[in-house]
């Protein structure tokens, strides 16, 4: 018999102290799963352009949970549990690809079709006359979970709760900025899959930490793709769970040596490219915004570095480990030099990006640092205690609102 383990109480009300034995608690990562990722939230799961025709899929996870994402032949786009009825194996254990009609288990060939609907049990009947399921076995009953789906910018989202439409879940602000960007039909440029050695909302909490960008990251300081001397700042959604942070160039920021007056080691002298042409940006989007990062809680981000555009999926692994699933993309109208142009701006990002590589071990840093401190609080005051919009970087005010978001979902 399971045994219900008491919610363990949030230690206090301000969203600027946050546990550590948040991202070491075994019970409270089995609740997020649940309440979070299978609660009323929407879940990035693939790109429209994935899956074009009928029986196109797409295999992916919503938190833990696997799914299949399909095309049907009416055009509609179904999310369900990729787990067989009978024996809880993967119906489907490819990333992608294209079915005829139905799915079929490879264990002992129980069919789905494109709706997730079990049609047909192999050897149903039996065999000779013997054997087989019994009369009264209902198909309907143990098919697989149905997740919701909705499509906003050529970006497909699953829900297996009961969240609003996604455009009132996002708000009419955050919904804008991700138009800003995707804003016509995409295409796949590439993907990766970088495993990180920390707990999932250490990497939520990083792409909303607009303070650590030009600290942390000595190629955004150096060559003056992010600073705190430049204009910009972060939006955070009302109910705290999305935001969008931008960069602004100016040039009184190109004499600024705020950071080296500080000793930051963030701007360093002989810091050289050999080939600097990956700064050979041009602005597409109609302003002056040249880096742009925007999150949909709980897993997803979009970036724009310039014009190196790309969707990240946050993946749950476990309490110290999560995968992070890139997807650079452009639009399918680019020019060949525009293709060039983004192919060589990826390298600025990704697993060993000029600007992202630091992200893939700080957050170890942070779950070994914290491993004998669980009721020790973390220290999120950047910029006040709320988790407003601010016309700067250099607040935590979105990191806020993550944790206003996660504790209203999480019932803290």
């Amino acid at each position: 018999m399971a045994i219900s383990v008491p919610q363990r109480p949030w230690p206090v009300e301000t969203l600027a102290r946050v546990p550590y034995w948040v991202y070491q608690d075994p019970e409270n990562y089995q609740r997020e799963l649940r309440r979070i990722f299978e609660g009323d939230t929407w879940n990035f799961v693939c790109l429209e352009m994935d899956i074009p025709n009928a029986g196109d899929f797409r295999t992916n996870t919503v938190g833990a949970l696997p799914v299949i994402v399909v095309r049907d032949t009416d055009g509609r786009i179904n999310a369900f549990e990729n787990r067989c009825s009978h024996r809880g194996a993967l119906i489907s254990f490819d990333d992608g690809g294209n079915v005829k009609q139905r799915f079929q288990c490879i264990y002992h060939a129980w069919s789905y079709n494109l709706r997730g609907d079990l049609t047909s049990i192999a050897f149903e009947k039996g065999s000779q006359g013997r054997g087989g399921m019994p009369p009264s076995f209902c198909k309907e009953e143990v098919s697989p979970r149905k997740l919701r789906t909705t499509t906003l910018c050529g970006l497909v989202f699953a829900s297996l709760g009961d969240p609003p439409p996604i455009e009132d879940y996002l708000g009419e602000q955050i919904l804008g900025r991700v138009k800003r960007v995707l804003r016509k039909p995409i295409r796949v440029l590439g993907r990766t899959v970088q495993v990180l050695p920390n707990n999932w909302k250490l990497y939520a909490e990083n792409v909303k930490d607009t303070y650590h960008a030009s600290l942390l990251h000595a190629f955004l300081g150096t060559f003056r793709l992010s600073r705190f001397t430049q204009a910009g700042g972060v939006l955070v959604s009302p109910d705290g769970a999305h935001h969008a942070s931008t960069t602004i160039d100016r040039p009184e920021d190109r004499t600024s040596t705020a950071y080296r007056d500080q000793g930051i080691r963030t701007e360093q002298d002989g810091y050289r490219l050999e080939d600097p042409s990956v700064f050979d940006g041009v602005a597409e989007f109609g302003d002056d915004i040249k880096l742009q990062i925007l999150t949909i809680f709980p897993s997803f981000v979009l970036q724009q570095i310039q014009n190196s555009l790309a969707v990240r999926q946050i993946v749950p692994k476990g309490l110290d480990s999560m995968e992070l699933s890139w997807t650079y993309v452009g639009f399918e109208d680019d020019t060949p030099e525009m293709h060039r142009r983004r192919l060589k701006q990826s390298n600025l990002v990704g697993p060993a990006g000029f600007v992202s590589m630091e992200d893939g071990c700080v957050g170890g840093f942070v779950q070994r640092g914290t491993a004998t401190a669980p009721d020790v609080l973390s220290v999120v005051n950047m910029g006040g205690e709320g988790a407003e919009t601010q016309d700067t970087r250099a607040t935590e005010a979105s990191v806020r609102g993550f944790w206003k978001a996660y504790r209203r979902h999480m019932g803290y």
